[in-house]
């Protein structure tokens, strides 16, 4: 009798407890933009039935051992049953648990795996998005989250991207029968995901390194969508919010928080024509100032890729145009940096490899680092004794190649290309400088150009696998 009036009365007790949930800032997996001290401050909030003028208490674990300063403290209380509390100064780092309770009981609602770190844009087109096979990728790392693009945070896994469940119109598959955009769901999204071989990106490989060299966690927000041209992410469609590309980029980072560490780009491809490259460099420039302006941080690093390699039927000078508007504007706009793609492997005919999208990851970790040197930049191409010396700047270490250095071309006045290279190598006194053999009479206002065409064969770079951009004409002097 005395065991049956013990159950009752611990269920009694147990209904009458408080109920407790946490209902907004923070969810499981969140990663947390890090501020100039290197925390951040985190307000919780929620719902406790029948704990009203309680003290709310808080608790950060890592690894079930309470973080320095975070066991058990009050930092908020319960009014007409929603609580909300202010956590001051968490520090960088996690993966972290944070639990919350109602002083004096065992009752408590939690979130798991939250980082504190910073927070990358990925944006662009399908190079961005990925598109390398899905073989040998990059594997998670417990530090590396997503923002994915149906918002939810996830650990970070390729691929980054998965536009057809995305919650922003813009992403969504357009219906064959209704011609309507639509979001896939269902079996038919489980299909989907199942049958994927493609997907592998730049943005996990770049956050891994960069938790590898810092120690510090990363979130990545996927905005990427392949096929698209600068005017499909024209800033002055932002009002449109999620049926545009830029409104969908800017309501996603103000999800997360509304400050990021910076931007990853990858685009250009759909300029390379004749109507829209004459036009790119201004509209890529004009596009970084409207998203530091957006994101309310005018000093907002802002990393990209020159475009590579397309194999096509016939070269097409509009590719090297937009390459070449690119390369100036990393001259142009502040706090910019530009990672060459020209000597990279592809998956298909447009698309960078798996393999070294991971060297691309790296390339972009250094620039953001900035531990490194930006790599190889041309500064001049001087004629004398039967050779062309190019010189470079921001070379680390000597400039290497891993076979006979391939990619230098001679054009005479009207652009056309001249046979008259026939070896290349690097100054053996100066390592940050080319020569180029030159085999017969230069011609008059010849100029120089490194990756001349979409498909060229180019394999300079530098110790630190920082490559040389497509770059020319160049006058010769």
């Amino acid at each position: 009798m005395r065991v049956i009036l013990s159950f009752v009365l611990g269920a009694g007790l147990a209904l009458a407890a408080p109920a407790l949930r946490i209902t907004g800032g923070a969810v499981d997996d969140q990663v947390f933009q890090r501020g100039p001290g290197n925390t951040v401050d985190i307000a919780l909030s929620g719902t406790a039935a029948d704990a009203d003028s309680e003290p709310i208490e808080v608790r950060i674990t890592r690894k079930f051992i309470p973080v320095e300063g975070w066991d058990w403290k009050v930092s908020g209380s319960v009014r007409q049953d929603q609580w909300s509390a202010e956590l001051r100064g968490v520090p960088a780092g996690g993966p972290y648990r944070i639990e919350v309770r109602v002083h004096g009981t065992t009752v408590s609602d939690s979130v798991r795996n939250v980082l504190v770190g910073d927070l990358w844009v990925l944006a662009g087109q399908s190079n961005m998005q990925g598109v390398g096979d899905l073989v040998d990728v990059e594997p998670p790392h417990e530090l590396v989250h997503n923002f994915d693009m149906a918002d939810h945070w996830v650990v970070a896994e390729e691929p980054l991207h998965r536009l057809v469940d995305a919650v922003d119109r813009v992403h969504w598959s357009r219906n064959p029968q209704t011609k309507e955009p639509e979001r896939f769901e269902g079996e038919r999204l489980r299909k989907y995901i199942a049958e994927r071989r493609k997907g592998a990106g730049l943005g996990l490989p770049f956050a891994v390194e960069m938790v590898k060299q810092m120690g510090v966690p990363i979130g990545l927000v996927s905005c990427a969508h392949g096929g698209t041209s600068m005017d499909q992410w024209n800033p002055a469609l932002k009002d449109q919010g999620g049926d545009s590309l830029y409104g969908s980029m800017v309501r996603r980072v103000r999800e997360v928080g509304g400050k990021v560490a910076g931007v990853l780009w990858y685009q250009g491809e759909s300029d390379a024509n004749l109507k829209a490259a004459p036009e790119f460099q201004a509209k890529f420039e004009r596009f970084i100032a409207a998203v530091r302006e957006d994101f309310g941080q005018p000093n907002l690093p802002f990393y990209y890729v020159q475009i590579g390699r397309h194999v096509a039927d016939a070269n097409m000078a509009e590719w090297n145009l937009v390459q070449e508007g690119q390369r100036n504007a990393e001259e142009s706009a502040a706090r910019s940096g530009m990672a060459p793609a020209v000597d990279l492997s592809l998956d298909d005919s447009i698309h960078v490899g798996t393999q070294d999208l991971k060297r691309l990851g790296r390339r972009l970790a250094n620039l953001a680092l900035g531990r490194t040197r930006r790599g190889p930049r041309p500064l001049s191409a001087v004629f004398g004794d039967g050779m062309v010396r190019v010189v470079f700047s921001d070379v680390n270490g000597r400039l290497t190649s891993k076979a006979r250095i391939a990619g230098f071309s001679i054009h005479d006045a009207s652009g056309a290309s001249v046979p008259l290279i026939y070896k290349a190598q690097v100054d053996p006194v100066d390592g940050s400088a080319v020569l180029l053999f030159i085999g017969g009479k230069l011609p008059e206002r010849a100029t120089l150009r490194y990756g001349a065409g979409r498909d060229p064969y180019c394999n300079l770079n530098d110790e630190a696998d920082m490559a040389s951009p497509v770059f020319g004409p160049m006058a010769i002097q």
